[in-house]
């Protein structure tokens, strides 16, 4: 999401919130209230789903950085571990 993108929703949500602010002002009575209510709530839903949205964009890079790098280490040779002494369980160590 680019930035002008994240500026024109959260503005368009603080829009709304305010547009019902300026309703609930200038309009008297049941109506006004209503609009009030309906523009405020938009608002506010809207604002909350952007939030939701950016946690979202920001774990899908997380798990992309995180692919990335096990790929990257996949890539590069690992040395192997010493080989380990066989030993039969329930039998003592032979010492050579």
């Amino acid at each position: 999401m680019t930035t002008r993108s994240r500026l024109l929703g959260f503005g368009g949500a603080a829009v709304l919130v305010l547009a019902g602010i300026a309703c609930a002002i200038a309009f008297a009575g049941t109506p006004g209230q209503v609009l009030a209510l309906v523009l405020i709530s938009l608002g506010f839903v809207l604002a909350t789903a952007l939030v939701f949205y950016e946690v979202g964009l920001s774990e899908d890079r997380e798990r992309e950085r995180e692919r990335e790098r096990s790929e990257a280490s996949r890539q590069t040779p690992r040395r192997r571990p010493p080989p380990r002494l066989e030993r039969m369980r329930g039998r003592p160590r032979r010492l050579r």
